[in-house]
């Protein structure tokens, strides 16, 4: 059985609806897996999602508003669900870590790590962020409290099993080191090295478990009923519970080791620490990359209910179109780092390069084809230079999306995309239509040919506009795909389509 190229997001933790930051990582997940299924084939790429749905903050938000927990994640996971689909998230699956196949596959990975003599009984005596799901140590804290949070912890003292990362650590750091288990981008492997080197030094093993009586909504403890499963083998574990692990079926074989988790900033340490730790207990496969984005600004403030100022996902794509909400957050969010989203900037790149530089590009090329070869392909030489330039922004596009930079990636198409425009400009075929048309037909040939170049390049980030675009053009992303190069794809006589304007200006 051929491997898949596997890639999952995070978990979203459902004690809320979404926000921006949900959409963002959904959004950059399903721009690789689109851009690998037009390498490799769709049934190659298996993409995976969902929500995380134990643990302290559940059962708090629950009791808050007079409901049972499971009420409570059922409500919000249909959220999470209806945002993927709202903005065109092609996953090929989604985990609720609530499901029967979930818990036994959890209690599957439990036993392994118990069956190598890597979790034992002890005594966790520290302090705990609700928030965070995750003891926290005091040096770690600001004046007091979780940095994340902005809120103290709480003291505990109570009987967990514990897993027992120390002993993995030498082999972590020697596998991340290595880059044959890879952090992207350079300052998180870092970061995760330097935290390695402290978990060592302090002989700090994880605490893995908690008593029922303290979080009794989670996954009991295989053999023991009183302790409830902790976030790290409950969580963690869906990449592997999605794919039948506990029964090593036919997916867990095709699709792992996973390719590429890809996850927040705030979660790196977990997933390149711990989780590693974890599979090599079990004698499990590493996963190959863990991608790591930053954080969304609001008009250079954070995200804050106080503030008033959390961005709703669902409303923007009810006022501008789910293209036009991925592409901003693709363009203008660095991809590995922290970004601000500002409506006023939004507005600005939706009209220049949205409804400017692609939508009437690609109005202004068809009317033209009606215009002067009634709406029929002609068939002429195409311009060299770009060409050339096409080959070279295939070039940087692929190397920029293999190194996990979508926004560069754009950058250049976005360049590609304005020297076609600039040929319009430069060439005039409404005055070579009246003095030289052998001259036109190879400068139309060459624009619809580039546009149809553009959309391989643009498919991942704006699917659904540029589906419609080779709709006009009366062939389908998958064939126009096969042409890698700018070349003569269609054929002279080939019928293209009008269409309605693609992005209507805003303002």
């Amino acid at each position: 059985m051929s491997k898949t190229f596997y890639i999952t997001t995070a978990i979203a933790y459902p004690n809320a609806k979404p926000h921006i930051g949900h959409a963002m990582e959904l959004i950059q997940a399903d721009c690789i897996a689109r851009y690998k299924r037009l390498q490799l084939g769709v049934d190659n790429v298996y993409f995976l999602t969902g929500t995380d749905e134990h643990g302290m903050k559940i059962v708090e938000t629950a009791t808050a508003e007079g409901i049972r927990p499971q009420e409570l994640v059922d409500r919000n996971s249909a959220l999470f669900k209806e945002l993927s689909a709202l903005l065109n998230i092609s996953n090929d699956d989604f985990i609720r870590t609530s499901e029967t196949r979930h818990k036994g596959g959890a209690a599957a990975l439990w036993r392994k790590l118990r069956e190598a003599g890597d979790i034992y009984k002890g005594i966790y005596k520290g302090l705990y962020c609700v928030g965070c799901e995750a003891y926290v140590l005091e040096k770690d804290l600001i004046d007091g409290k979780c940095s994340n949070h902005r809120k103290p912890p709480v003291a505990f003292e109570e009987e967990n099993y514990f897993f027992k990362l120390t002993k993995w650590i030498p082999e972590i750091r020697k596998l991340i080191t290595s880059n044959a288990f890879r952090i992207v981008p350079e300052s998180r492997k870092h970061e995760i090295l330097n935290l390695l080197d402290d978990a060592e030094k302090e002989r700090r093993d994880v605490s893995f478990s908690r008593p029922r009586k303290a979080l009794s909504w989670g996954i009991p403890v295989p053999d023991d009923p009183e302790q409830t499963m902790y976030v790290w083998c409950d969580a963690l574990s869906n990449y592997l519970t999605a794919l039948d692990y506990e029964h090593e079926g036919a997916l867990y074989k095709k699709c792992w080791p996973a390719d590429v988790h890809l996850i927040g900033k705030d979660i790196v340490r977990f997933h390149a620490g711990y989780w590693p730790a974890m599979l090599l207990s079990a004698k499990v496969p590493l996963p190959k990359a863990i991608y790591t984005h930053g954080f969304i600004t609001v008009e250079g403030q954070k995200m804050s209910k106080s503030l008033n100022n959390v961005i709703d996902p669902v409303e923007l794509v009810k006022k501008y179109g789910a293209d036009a909400v991925r592409y901003y957050l693709l363009r203008e969010v660095p991809t590995t780092d922290d970004g601000d989203f500002s409506a006023t900037r939004f507005e600005i790149v939706y009209n220049s390069e949205l409804a400017n530089n692609f939508g009437n590009l690609v109005h202004r090329v068809t009317v033209m084809t009606h215009n002067y070869f009634g709406g029929k392909m002609p068939h002429a030489p195409l311009n060299g230079p770009l060409q050339t330039l096409f080959k070279k922004t295939r070039s940087e596009y692929e190397h920029s999306m293999e190194d996990f930079n979508i926004k560069e990636a754009m950058e250049v198409t976005v360049g590609f995309l304005t020297a076609l425009n600039q040929h319009i400009e430069e060439e005039k075929p409404w005055v070579l239509a009246k003095s030289d048309t052998s001259k036109l037909a190879s400068v139309m040939t060459t624009l619809i040919e580039g546009i149809r170049s553009a959309c391989i390049l643009l498919y991942p980030i704006i699917p659904h506009t540029v589906e419609s675009v080779l709709k006009q053009y009366n062939t389908t992303i998958e064939s126009a795909a096969t042409a890698k190069e700018l070349n003569h794809f269609f054929a002279e006589g080939h019928r293209m389509e009008k269409g309605a304007p693609l992005f209507p200006k805003l303002g």
